[in-house]
């Protein structure tokens, strides 16, 4: 006996086995790529953390990470250690690298103590400190790497975004954004005072490092005062971090 195609109930039966059949497909394929998207993700931090403490492959005006292949031998050979921060305890862990920074804000929103994660690195005697931090541009979310020495004063830094504006807002992760941030202090007299990101900044070649602001990126207002933004409340979290190391 033939099936009739023109009901409802067939319709409703075939439209079904096709939701079923196309779910398993993806979740599948969601099982099988998921360890190969966690190594990638593992590298890419990597790259990040490398890249704000100086390790990397620029050239000219270009912002290059060294390659994924490179990444997790120069990863243990300049990151010396872990901590994290919670609660005034500092812990050192290799747990630090897991730390998901987004969740760590949600948990400080609901009243957890948030884990704060940090990674010590040394290269040619200088010991650098690499705090992953996390914030708001214009349309989505925008982060950082920052590499700041025992005085906070920042080393490097790394900046990318979500769907920041092409040629506008994107451009935090551009080499002449990224690099006015290097020398620039983030305390006074031990008192935390961030960085503005200005565009009445009277310092455009930004020679002054004790200003506490950078020239901002025309058409990017929002975006910029997203950087400035997250900088502030971020690694203010981490000053009595820094206190504790130079008292």
């Amino acid at each position: 006996m033939s099936t009739n195609t023109e009901t409802n109930k067939y319709t409703i039966l075939f439209a079904t086995g096709m939701v079923i059949i196309v779910g398993s497909l993806l979740a599948f394929t969601a099982s099988s790529l998921a360890p190969n998207i966690d190594v990638n993700k593992r590298l890419e931090k990597q790259q990040n953390i490398l890249y704000a403490m100086g390790i990397n492959e620029n050239e000219g005006s270009s912002a290059n990470f060294v390659s994924t292949d490179k990444a997790p031998e120069l990863f243990k050979t300049y990151i010396k250690e872990q901590v994290i921060i919670q609660g005034g305890n500092i812990t050192s862990s290799e747990d630090a690298y897991l730390i998901d920074v987004k969740k760590q804000q949600a948990n400080a929103k609901a009243g957890i103590d948030r884990k704060l994660p940090l990674f010590i690195g040394k290269k040619e005697d200088k010991t650098y400190y690499i705090a992953p931090i996390r914030g708001k541009g214009l349309w989505d979310a925008i982060w950082a790497y920052v590499a700041m020495d025992e005085n906070m004063v920042i080393q490097g830094a790394y900046f990318d975004h979500k769907a920041e504006t092409p040629g506008l807002g994107a451009n935090i992760k551009e080499r002449f954004f990224m690099d006015d941030f290097i020398g620039e202090h983030l305390m006074e007299d031990g008192v935390f005072k961030g960085i503005a990101v200005s565009k009445s900044n009277a310092d455009p070649k930004n020679n002054d490092k004790t200003d506490y602001e950078v020239d901002a990126i025309a058409g990017a207002t929002i975006t910029g005062d997203g950087v400035a933004a997250m900088i502030k409340s971020e690694l203010k979290l981490y000053v009595p971090y820094f206190k504790s190391l130079t008292n």
